[in-house]
């Protein structure tokens, strides 16, 4: 294992609340025979394999899932990750875009999804011998509008790092502990999220976003998004990098209209997880 065996993790445990919250989260996992880990990529559900696998060893595995709705080049990553934590992996379809429930995008649109995720995850798990599923949810997801975390919760998988009290700072403050090269990777949700609620998610506007986002992200930007308002594309970037955007809007706009956008604007108000539930 790349990042440590589980030796090292269990006598390497950091002090005062954050290592008392990793033990916590060490005896949660330890009461499991064995589990299947939802694996985006990111920096909660890599934390948590990890220390699923050094618990668990050969009785976890890591499962993506490959949708229309996720970057290519995020996928390309959690295979890469999985195989450099060395960890049983698997790549599974995810067909959101066949779901009228979905596509139509309303406010629960994220329920539709994991529900079909966390049901498809079940199966799997129950046809290979796993006893549970895990999600990555960790305790900042309970104060946002998450549906997605009652389908989580109505299909019984369980959420370790949420159980362990564990905050996404306190994750990545492990996760350089350890250390993970998702420590400081920017937070990334599903394509959708980009999409007020209302407007029909098309395969061709993902990719819209998808190409727009990629663009940025080559230009060394820290968090970003790029939110799809029909013609008018609506840049979200940090405070930090907001001036950084300005003295390359030429280039930006150009890319922006080739990729069929007629408006290109920069948010003011900055980079914000989850903006459009603000219209809720």
């Amino acid at each position: 294992m790349m990042y440590g065996e589980a030796s090292s993790l269990f006598s390497n445990i950091p002090p005062g609340a954050l290592g008392r919250k990793l033990s916590r989260l060490v005896d949660i996992i330890k009461n499991l025979e064995s589990g299947v880990v939802a694996f985006s990529g990111g920096v909660d559900s890599t934390f948590l394999l990890y220390v699923a696998s050094c618990v668990l060893r050969e009785r976890v595995l890591g499962v993506t899932a490959r949708s229309e709705t996720y970057p290519r080049a995020e996928i390309d990553s959690a295979v890469r990750l999985a195989q450099e934590i060395g960890v049983n992996h698997l790549l599974i379809e995810s067909r959101e875009l066949d779901n009228e429930n979905f596509v139509s995008n309303p406010p629960e649109r994220c329920y539709y999804c994991k529900k079909e995720l966390y049901r498809d995850l079940w199966e799997l798990a129950r046809g290979r011998g796993y006893e549970q599923v895990l999600d990555g949810s960790n305790v900042d997801d309970l104060q946002d509008y998450r549906p997605g975390m009652r389908a989580v919760g109505e299909m019984e998988a369980i959420s370790p790092l949420q159980e362990a009290g564990l905050t996404k700072e306190e994750i990545r403050q492990l996760s350089r502990f350890y250390p993970l090269p998702t420590a400081d990777k920017p937070s990334m949700a599903c394509l959708s999220s980009r999409f007020p609620y209302g407007r029909r998610i098309t395969r061709d506007q993902l990719k819209q976003v998808e190409h727009a986002e990629e663009y940025l992200r080559n230009l060394n930007l820290g968090q970003l998004r790029v939110r799809h308002h029909g013609e008018l594309a609506r840049i979200e970037v940090g405070e930090e990098d907001i001036l950084s955007l300005i003295y390359v809007r030429e280039s930006v706009v150009k890319r922006f209209k080739e990729l069929g956008f007629i408006y290109i604007t920069l948010d003011l108000e900055g980079f914000r997880s989850g903006s459009m539930n603000e219209m809720l």
